[in-house]
């Protein structure tokens, strides 16, 4: 009988203080594509009413509370805790990523130090983060993208569902440049490899931020690429050539990956 293969184990540790309660749901089901959310706690103190809206869902999510009573103004003790429960469990040898929930610029040596040690880390914040603690995460995903809806747009747009934080035009040099290292038949690059090297370029890069909810559809928007849909295999991208035609000579046809236009 096959071993059955082991989930990977994550350490979701959220900042109470610097995270919305709205996000709850689809932070949870973002972190499932990930892994299992082995150890689920949350910093704060809960003994006022500013952090009601967590305390009213903890049950609902299987949220473990670690009440931080604020004693002094001015210093965070949550901050300390969060941190010192981050190294236990990363001693432990138990976990394979630690999910640090925050906007605090305060836990980017946390996530570095967590690296150090060879375990992934996956941030969580608003679009006001600190790019050092985004560039510290293996991978951060903006947590107003999480607050945006489900259903698709009825229409020729139907991927296009969300309210973009930025135009898709604003992705294009950073879609060329992944594309630019990347070695690919007569420019051709597979989606699969592109969105990898998406993510080591930009740990903050994902296609919602810009009213997308597939690359493929985000690509395409642009304008500034060509995609195709081979007989094998998956979606292919490359940049688009203008060719300059010189007066009086017909132009070769032009030669790509043997295959169809996606429409999909």
């Amino acid at each position: 009988m096959a071993l059955e293969t082991r989930s990977t184990r994550l350490a979701v540790l959220i900042d109470a203080d610097n995270a919305s309660a709205k996000i709850a749901s689809r932070l949870f089901e973002e972190i499932a594509k990930i892994g299992e959310a082995s150890v689920r706690r949350i910093y704060g103190d809960f003994s006022g009413q500013r952090l009601k809206p967590w305390a009213d869902i903890l049950a609902q999510h299987a949220i473990i509370p670690y009440q931080q009573f604020a004693y002094t103004a001015g210093k965070n003790a949550s901050d300390i805790a969060l941190v010192i429960d981050a190294m236990d469990l990363l001693h432990s040898g138990r976990f394979d990523g630690f999910c640090l929930v925050s906007s605090d610029s305060d836990f980017t040596r946390l996530a570095s130090r967590i690296r150090e040690q060879g375990v992934d880390v996956y941030g969580f914040g608003e679009r006001k983060t600190p790019e050092s603690f985004r560039q510290a995460c293996r991978r951060f995903i903006y947590t107003e993208n999480l607050l945006l809806p489900e259903t698709p747009v009825v229409g020729t747009e139907a991927a296009k569902s969300v309210r973009p934080l930025q135009s898709p035009s604003a992705a294009i040099p950073l879609i060329q440049k992944a594309l630019s290292q990347i070695e690919g038949e007569e420019g051709w690059v597979g989606l699969g490899l592109l969105g990898q090297r998406l993510s080591s370029i930009a740990t903050d890069f994902d296609p919602p931020t810009y009213g997308y909810r597939k690359l493929s559809d985000l690509v395409r928007k642009t304008g500034a690429f060509e995609v195709v849909q081979p007989e094998t295999g998956g979606l292919r991208v490359r940049p688009i050539v203008q060719e300059v035609k010189a007066p009086g000579k017909k132009q070769p046809r032009k030669q790509g990956v043997v295959g169809r236009k996606s429409s999909s």
